[in-house]
C-alpha cells in the first residue's frame, strides 16, 4: 500500500510557536511530509525571551518515542532540543534500536534570545553518544565553537572546523555560516572521506528569523524521507529557507524575532509508492 513520508521530530516545545516542535511540524507539513512528534521539553517563551525550560522526564521521552516507532514506519528522524543529559542518552539508545534511515542532530545549545541550554556534560554526552548515530549535525558557528573550543571567523576556518568534527567522530556536518553577516552566506559541509562542499547563498534582512535552525534542519530530514541524495536535500532546504525568510521579513509577530512564514507555498502530503 501507499504510504506517506514521515518524519519524526525530537525537539522542544516552543509556547511562541517559532522553533522547536512548532517550527518543525510547519516545515515537514509545508513540504508534504507527515510529521510525528516527541516532546523533550517545554518552554515558556515569546519573540523576547525563553522564561522557563521544563524538561521532560527521561521515561516518558522514552514512552512517546515507542510509542511512536513500535508502530509507524520512519523515513527520517529530526533531533533538536533535548533537555537533560538523561534525554539524551534515551535518544542515543532509542536510535540504536530502531536504527532509522537518517538521522539529522541540531544541537541546540542557546536559544536565539541567548539563553544557554546546554551544559558541559551534555556536550560531552553529544560527542561519545549522540554524534555518532548521526547521519548529519547541522550546527552554527556559534555551536561549533563550544563544540571545538575554537575561534571560527571566515569561511575557511569553517570548513577546517567542519573537517575537524568529522575527524572527531561525525559521519557528516552542515556548518551553518548565518552568524557571519555579509551579503553572501555560506554553509559549509564536510563528509567523512569525502571533497568538503560549499553552499552560498544571499543574507536577506529580516527582523523575524527565530527558528531558522530548526526550520532548515527538519526541511533536509524532509527532502531526505522524500528520496534525495543528502546534498540535494541540503540545497531543496536552502532553498525553502531562503524563500520562507523572504516571505515573512515584513510581518510583525510579538515585539521580538519574529517567526518565518513556514506556509508561503504549502504542498500536498506526498505519497510514497
Amino acid at each position: 500500500m501507499n504510504r506517506y513520508p514521515t518524519i519524526l521530530t525530537i525537539a522542544g516545545s516552543d509556547s511562541g510557536g517559532g522553533a522547536g516542535i512548532q517550527a518543525d511540524l510547519k516545515t515537514i507539513g509545508s513540504l508534504g511530509g507527515n510529521g510525528l512528534s516527541a516532546i523533550t521539553a517545554l518552554t515558556a517563551q515569546n519573540t523576547v525571551e525563553v522564561r522557563s525550560v521544563f524538561p521532560v522526564p527521561a521515561d516518558f521521552l522514552k514512552e512517546q518515542l515507542l510509542a511512536v516507532l513500535e508502530d509507524i514506519q520512519v523515513d527520517a528522524i529530526k533531533i533538536g532540543m533535548i533537555g537533560t543529559v538523561e534525554n539524551a542518552w534515551v535518544i542515543a539508545d532509542i536510535i540504536a534500536q530502531f536504527k532509522p534511515g537518517f538521522v539529522v542532530l541540531d544541537p541546540v545549545f542557546a536559544s536565539s534570545s541567548g539563553t544557554r541550554l546546554a551544559t558541559a556534560e551534555m556536550i560531552n554526552v553529544f560527542w561519545e553518544k549522540l554524534f555518532p548515530l548521526a547521519d548529519l549535525v547541522t550546527p552554527n558557528i556559534d555551536e561549533a565553537k563550544l563544540l571545538l573550543g575554537r575561534e571560527i571567523n571566515s569561511l575557511e576556518s569553517m570548513q577546517e572546523a567542519a573537517s575537524e568534527m568529522i575527524a572527531k567522530g561525525c559521519r557528516a556536518v552542515l556548518l551553518k555560516g548565518g552568524h557571519l553577516i555579509s551579503e553572501q552566506l555560506f554553509d559549509v559541509l564536510a563528509q567523512k572521506g569525502q571533497e568538503v562542499l560549499v553552499f552560498e547563498s544571499a543574507f536577506i534582512p529580516s527582523p523575524n528569523l527565530h527558528g531558522t535552525g530548526c526550520t532548515l534542519s527538519s526541511a533536509i530530514a524532509t527532502f531526505k524521507a522524500l528520496g534525495n541524495s543528502l546534498p540535494e536535500a541540503i540545497i531543496f532546504a536552502k532553498e525553502y529557507i531562503s524563500a520562507a525568510i523572504a516571505a515573512g521579513k515584513d510581518a510583525k509577530t510579538g515585539t521580538g524575532n519574529g517567526p518565518l512564514n513556514h506556509f508561503f507555498d504549502p504542498v500536498p502530503m506526498r505519497v510514497l509508492d
